[in-house]
């Protein structure tokens, strides 16, 4: 392979990638993890690939959320593929893309982390260890990288709001239950079970594959003005006064340090004192 990545370990075996997430010291998303994943994706649409298997160096976090001190950079570094500054617009090119995307998850996955997951093809996640969240009602801010597009059609209008004003830690088998992924399995299970999927996958005509994604997305994907809507409104919401507060609080309380957030309620608890 000669495409070369800063923040993903990429291997390609028998028409499946399997791409590691290692971006210390959380595996937040920025530039440098922005920038991998369109070269990921343009890497995938130019090979035989035809499953790409995302999972996480980092056994407590997949992806919990973006790096809120690099806003203007990732969105930019979003731009290179999706055509607008916008994570949840490239994460919607990605849901169209001609491979079939698979999310292996432990550990932590809230905000943007979130709606990676959502964005891939299939979730399957640790029972033990997997936890799942849309914390951005906390900031004042709407989910703006397609959660709103993803939960709402997977879980119902209620429970997708219930997931997103709530902005609380979910469960794998909770999430299970509300359609967040699509099911939980032991950790010791997971890998075996999502590498023999992604090869049975692989086995078959790319041709089926994508006859079926195509019209799969046609009933289930939301449209790309909505998305671009959510994540206008996000950028907005970025810049109010009391978001900014919020999350100056945030980080004063350990947002995007590894021991705080292990659990992100004692910095939601300090939020709401404000």
């Amino acid at each position: 392979m000669s495409t070369s990545f800063t923040t993903l370990h990429v291997t390609h075996t028998n028409r499946v990638v399997h791409a590691v997430i290692d971006a210390p010291p959380i595996n937040l998303i920025g530039p440098e993890l922005i920038s991998d994943l369109v070269r990921l994706i343009e890497y995938a649409e130019n090979s035989d690939c035809r499953v790409v298997v995302f999972s996480s160096a980092d056994r407590d976090y997949f992806i919990p959320h973006v790096d809120m001190t690099k806003v203007r950079e990732y969105r930019e570094a979003a731009a290179k593929l999706a055509g607008d500054a916008s994570i949840g617009l490239l994460f919607r090119y990605m849901s169209e893309a001609q491979f079939v995307t698979i999310a292996q998850i432990e550990g932590r996955v809230r905000g943007a982390g979130s709606e990676f997951i959502l964005a891939c093809d299939m979730r399957f996640a640790a029972r033990e260890t997997a936890v799942f969240a849309q914390i951005e009602a906390a900031f004042g801010l709407i989910p703006g990288a397609g959660a709103v597009q993803h939960l709402s059609r997977l879980m119902g209008r209620g429970r997708a709001l219930e997931a997103m004003l709530g902005a609380q830690d979910f469960s794998a088998e909770l999430a299970e239950r509300y359609g967040w992924i699509n099911r939980s399995l032991p950790k010791a299970e997971l890998g075996g079970f999502v590498s023999n999927l992604a090869q049975r996958i692989a086995s078959f005509p790319v041709e089926g594959l994508n006859d079926i994604q195509e019209s799969c997305n046609a009933i289930t994907l939301g449209s790309a003005e909505a998305y671009r809507k959510d994540s206008d409104l996000f950028g907005l919401g970025v810049a109010r006064p009391e978001t900014q507060a919020r999350v100056r609080s945030a980080m004063q309380a350990g947002l995007q340090t590894r021991d705080a957030e292990l659990s992100v309620e004692g910095i939601i608890r300090v939020l709401g004192n404000d």
